[in-house]
């Protein structure tokens, strides 16, 4: 029976040993408002760690940051040219893409964080996305799902900023995340991984609001909630701004 103890008491320690550090979290914002003039923020991502003992021998403290906004399933089509035209031929669901996605680390990545950990907590933006599913209905999935990664790439909206995230004395972090103009509205996942020797030894999460507000909030709405009337509302706008524009450049040839 001592023994069984013994053993278990074996097993607990090294958890022990990793819950003696946890991360104390700020955000320099967490709402985002989106307006007509809205041209992008940047989150100043900072914080501390929390130990109750003194720093371990060993590896040194790693830090990783991850901001991720609402995901939903999204139909990617591949296009070829049939005879001097392109057309969509195949094309596959990813169950969950991330609209925007964003990696800060202390270092490279592959360095500090251990593939299996990776996949665990989904952090780089290759496990980010979810293609697992659509794996099991057609094989080139992978390859759509990097497509994927690649076009919100170039628009700004994936980011991996290795060796971003500064760490002193293995206890203060600190480290900026720029988000683009092009956001989709929604709670914003951001999360903050501790490691060592590639193995995540804690981790905190809170989230980022981002809404439209003000004038764009009321259209936005409309055109969910009564689409036939910000239709018509549409309409009267572009018929009454055309007729003023018509009067206005009368007005201009009468006076010439």
């Amino acid at each position: 029976m001592l023994r069984s103890i013994l053993i278990a008491l074996c097993f607990m320690l090294p958890l022990s040993a990793q819950a003696e550090e946890e991360v104390v979290l700020g955000l320099s914002q967490n709402r985002v408002a989106i307006t007509a003039n809205f041209d992008g923020s940047e989150i100043l991502v900072f914080g501390a760690v929390k130990r109750e003992a003194a720093i371990p021998d060993g590896d040194p403290l790693e830090v990783v940051v991850t901001v991720s906004g609402p995901s939903e399933p999204i139909t990617v089509r591949r296009k070829e040219k049939r005879f001097g035209i392109w057309v969509n031929t195949d094309s596959v669901t990813i169950d969950a893409a991330p609209s925007f996605y964003a990696v800060a680390s202390s270092g490279p990545l592959q360095d500090i964080l251990a593939k299996h950990e990776d996949i665990l907590h989904r952090v780089s933006i290759e496990n980010a996305i979810d293609s697992i599913a659509a794996r099991f209905r057609q094989p080139e999935a992978p390859r759509f799902a990097e497509a994927i990664a690649r076009i919100r790439t170039d628009n700004g909206l994936y980011s991996v900023h290795e060796g971003a995230v500064q760490v002193e004395e293995q206890t203060l972090f600190r480290t900026s995340i720029a988000m683009p103009a092009n956001l989709t509205e929604g709670d914003y996942s951001t999360r903050v991984f501790l490691t060592r020797g590639g193995l995540v030894i804690s981790e905190y999460e809170t989230t980022i609001d981002v809404r439209k507000v003000g004038l764009e909030r009321f259209l936005f709405n409309l055109s969910r909630q009564q689409p036939l009337v910000y239709g018509l509302l549409s309409l009267a706008i572009a018929i009454i701004a055309g007729w003023g524009a018509s009067a206005f450049f009368r007005f201009v040839r009468q006076g010439a």
